[in-house]
């Protein structure tokens, strides 16, 4: 981590910042998003992510492995190449990303995204209480506090 990123995170006012300093750039999600199906080799990486250059997928890789959100694992030594597989922090971002998404689809007037095999209907996000077991909705007395 370069000395501006570390006095950058170091510097984060919330939560939201602290995330946004580590996947908060133009295609880190992106490589998250890839890698949320199972592992992939870098040319399946950029053949997946529609726009991103070699050398920035290289770096986006690099940074995730050090922040801990991937792993590599080497599958031939020369030349050196590595499977990328996200960790189980990797992992956890799954949930943001679907919200994303799903703000995504509905403001950018986009048509793509996950839908419901039986319907064809667009799926969406909710908010659930594993403790309770239910889905938890637009109730006055919740408040839900992002930062």
């Amino acid at each position: 981590m370069s000395e501006h990123e570390s006095a950058t995170r170091d510097r984060a006012s919330s939560p939201l910042a602290a995330a946004l300093v580590r996947v908060g750039d133009r295609w880190t999600l992106l490589v998250v998003q890839a890698l949320l199906a199972g592992p992939r080799r870098f040319n399946e990486l950029v053949e997946e992510i529609p726009g991103i250059a070699p050398n920035i997928l290289s770096e986006r890789l690099k940074r995730l492995e050090r922040d801990a959100l991937l792993v590599s694992r080497p599958y031939i030594e020369r030349p050196p190449r590595a499977a990328y597989q996200l960790t189980t922090e990797g992992m956890e971002l799954a949930g943001s990303l679907r919200l994303l998404a799903q703000w995504g689809a509905r403001y950018a007037a986009a048509t793509e995204g996950p839908v419901h095999p039986a319907c064809g209907t667009l799926l969406e996000a909710r908010w659930y209480c594993p403790t309770c077991d239910r889905l938890v909705e637009d109730e006055p007395e919740i408040e839900v506090q992002f930062l």
